[in-house]
């Protein structure tokens, strides 16, 4: 298990203490802690930790994809959880994670049903890339499937096995705090990985709790759709013949059968050409936010 931390000393204990009460019995482990360069007392706090648990000092602030990639190179294990400090274990959380490798030969990631720590409220099953071309929680109720395959997955609780992740490059150090994860999900995708989200693994997170968290997003979302435009156009489209097919009434730009049944065909994957309406649409609202990115950033 690797967490990296940047201050936040309370949310650590709590991490760490449901992390002890929740793991499995006679399960092998290691927790890999890497401090980013906290400076609120989280290192004198590590340095009272005894083994398995081991700590790996950064000797300034590197960004949460690089002190995840550290942890992972240090870890020994053939599985890695790559966690995060503002998260709330509960009572079986990691066996529906673990059991997915073995139900899912091409399984890449796999994430769980995350909720809000403070209310309750159901933040993440998924993520899946809406008609704009861009990433967005999946919030919708588990229901009795024990799992489901997703397009990619926040990085607060995932599994992956050590290797594929050292073979996929680990996360990309360019993307500062965001969408380091989707990266990792769209190139493990290319690999042929499958991502899957355990559905009666439930964790609670206490939703971007550090601080200056969201302060990179527009930068991170404008190298993601410069690296993956043809790929994040081509998911977009299934989102929006999905938002088409729910509200056909919102599209007054369509209005014969004959398109309206191509993109219901392509909808249910029947066709494998987007049909040119769908494709004009995504092509515009990925090329309206780039323009608008090439303004902020040059």
């Amino acid at each position: 298990m690797i967490v990296a931390l940047y201050n936040r000393l309370d949310l650590t204990r709590g991490f760490h203490e449901t992390l002890l009460r929740t793991l499995p019995t006679g399960l092998a482990w290691e927790l890999i802690y890497v401090d980013d360069g906290s400076t609120d007392g989280t290192r004198a706090w590590l340095d009272t930790l005894r083994p398995p648990v081991r700590v790996v000092q950064n000797e300034r602030n590197l960004g949460y994809a690089a002190a995840n990639n550290r942890g992972a190179r240090a870890a020994t294990g053939e599985f890695l959880a790559l966690l995060n400090n503002d998260l709330v274990l509960m009572p079986g959380w990691l066996e529906p994670m673990l059991a997915a490798f073995a139900r899912f030969p091409a399984a890449g990631l796999v994430g769980n049903v995350q909720r809000d720590a403070s209310t309750g409220v159901l933040d993440h099953a998924g993520v899946f890339i809406n008609g704009k071309g861009k990433p967005e929680h999946d919030r919708t109720r588990p229901g009795l499937r024990a799992y489901k395959e997703v397009t990619a997955l926040t990085g607060a609780c995932v599994l992956v096995r050590r290797q594929v992740y050292l073979d996929l490059g680990g996360y990309d150090e360019r993307y500062v705090n965001g969408c380091e994860d989707i990266d990792l999900c769209l190139r493990a995708r290319r690999a042929g990985h499958r991502q899957y989200v355990a559905l009666r693994s439930v964790v609670g997170h206490h939703i971007s709790a550090s601080r200056g968290r969201q302060l990179r997003d527009e930068e991170n979302c404008f190298r993601l759709t410069r690296n993956w435009r043809d790929t994040l156009a081509s998911l977009a489209a299934r989102a929006w013949c999905r938002d088409f097919v729910a509200h056909p009434f919102r599209r007054s730009t369509v209005v014969d059968y004959q398109l309206a049944g191509s993109i219901l065909w392509y909808h249910l994957r029947l066709g494998r050409r987007i049909p040119p309406l769908v494709h004009a649409a995504v092509h515009g609202a990925l090329e309206h936010e780039l323009a608008r990115w090439r303004r902020m950033f040059g």
